[in-house]
């Protein structure tokens, strides 16, 4: 091949004619990210600016290696900083040396999950840890799952056969069905479950809401009368989901008493626990997902609380056995293996990255004992902003807390009501600015809340401390303006 118009370092030749040259570039670029990663917590949690052009144009000739380290120092400076110790906005912490350097080796050797052949070690791998993970929530022995690019693709492969289950729709779908199939979700539940039952035929309003008390819970007693209400409605209930860490508030709903109204009314059991999932680890707050073990299906997502780079999701299910019969696709193009069933047919994605390599390496890395100190560490921080919000007499809870998310906003009595969402938005910008301090924004109840989740390791008692004298410095000031 005339290799003239591609630059040296475009391949690894496989006999290691341009090793060195490659392993200068390699080089570069760790030691770009190193020096990023390292002095992350001078640069602010969010950028202040990103400078790209109006277009973006492909070379007609390759770019200098300059050029591209000079590209990439660009890319890194405008991205969003999870390593701050002061972003504690989203369920989005900074990842784990071992998941940084196994997405390395995954792209690196460029396996297929796809199928046995393409990805040999990989495919094994996924099956056995995924079966070791859904011991941990006590599936049973007959449990499995797979892995999946996010908790929206697994709540979907969730719902999914879930709905093959109940109306045996695998070949004839549900389109002659009399009565129309829904589900069951607290009114604070993913927006995802809407777009798993928009893309299943479904439609969004088959997700029926069920009312939240307080402290963002599913209430148990109005999920009883919606169902009531649905069958007497001529609807076909066939699935209960319940959450484990819900997105704005982190809250965890009865899931012992959800589960039982579940097996009671003969529905599917369904636990979003892609955040609270984590809790299996810390001895000390494992509690809070008593009754998990009952679900017929959980997502889960390593990719926030165990510190896993995106994206790692998955989807567990009690009985892997009723996800290969309601859900397999056999691919003729995909060697047969005996006693083992290719991932790709059994999983919503075909071509996967080897997401296994990330999740089994950080967990290796960090075990159970490091993760459970990670996870209370956390609930302390939770705890410490709690009772910052509550020495001051301007700022609400949101409510009870459940992990280590806190949601909270300013009301201050200075101030008409209608004008304390904009007072949020502006302590949020102030925070930022001054503090280097990043709370997102969410909207909850019809108004803008400020939402701490205090997943950073290295986000300790100063940074609280420094945010509540932050939170002081512009309320008074605020107050002051007013008055």
């Amino acid at each position: 091949m005339d290799s003239r118009f591609l630059p040296a370092t475009a391949f690894i030749d496989p006999e290691g004619r341009n090793r060195d040259e490659v392993e200068r570039l390699v080089q570069q670029v760790v030691d770009l990210i190193l020096g990023q990663l390292s002095g992350a917590a001078e640069r602010p949690p969010m950028p202040e600016t990103v400078d790209l052009p109006g277009t973006i144009a492909i070379p007609e000739t390759a770019a200098t290696e300059a050029a591209l380290l000079e590209a990439i120092r660009d890319m890194v400076d405008g991205s969003m900083n999870p390593a701050n110790p002061g972003y504690i906005g989203h369920m989005d912490p900074m990842a784990a040396t071992m998941a940084i350097l196994g997405d390395l080796v995954a792209a690196a050797v460029n396996n297929n999950m796809l199928s046995l052949e393409m990805s040999p070690s990989f495919s094994r791998l996924e099956t056995l840890l995924l079966r070791a993970i859904a011991g941990l929530f006590g599936l049973g022995e007959q449990a499995g799952g797979v892995l999946t690019s996010g908790g929206s693709l697994a709540n979907l492969q969730a719902l999914a056969v879930a709905r093959n289950v109940a109306f045996d729709s695998v070949e004839p779908g549900i389109t002659g069905l009399a009565q129309r199939p829904v589900i069951f979700a607290s009114e604070v539940a993913h927006t995802s479950l809407q777009k798993a039952a928009m893309l299943l035929g479904l439609g969004t309003t088959a997700v029926i809401p069920v009312r939240a008390t307080a402290d963002s819970r599913m209430d148990p007693e109005d999920l009883r009368a919606r169902i009531d209400q649905a069958r007497g409605a001529g609807q076909h209930p066939f699935c209960v989901v319940a959450t484990a860490g819900t997105t704005t508030t982190g809250n965890i709903d009865p899931l012992a008493e959800i589960g039982a109204i579940a097996r009671e009314h003969g529905l599917w059991f369904h636990v979003d626990a892609a955040y609270g999932g984590a809790l299996v680890f810390s001895e000390r707050h494992r509690w809070r997902l008593a009754g998990i073990e009952h679900a017929d299906s959980i997502t889960f997502n390593p990719q926030k609380w165990l510190y896993v780079a995106k994206t790692c999701a998955m989807v567990l299910f009690r009985d892997a056995g009723v996800l290969e019969r309601a859900f397999r696709i056999p691919a003729p193009y995909m060697r047969a293996t005996d006693g083992f069933i290719n991932l790709g047919e059994i999983g919503v994605q075909g071509t996967r990255h080897a997401d296994v390599v990330k999740l089994w390496l950080t967990l290796q890395h960090i075990g159970q004992q490091g993760y459970a100190r990670l996870i209370d560490e956390g609930y302390r921080l939770a705890e410490r902003v709690v009772e910052g919000v509550r020495q001051r007499s301007f700022l609400r809870l949101a409510g009870e807390i459940d992990t280590n998310i806190v949601c909270f906003r300013g009301e201050p009595d200075w101030l008409p009501a209608d004008r304390w969402d904009d007072w949020n938005a502006a302590l949020q910008a102030h925070l930022l600015r001054e503090g280097h301090i990043f709370l997102s924004l969410p909207v909850y109840r019809g108004g803008r809340w400020l939402r701490a989740v205090l997943l950073n390791p290295y986000t300790s008692d100063r940074v609280i401390d420094a945010m509540f004298e932050q939170i002081d410095r512009f309320a008074g000031r605020e107050h002051g303006l007013e008055q």
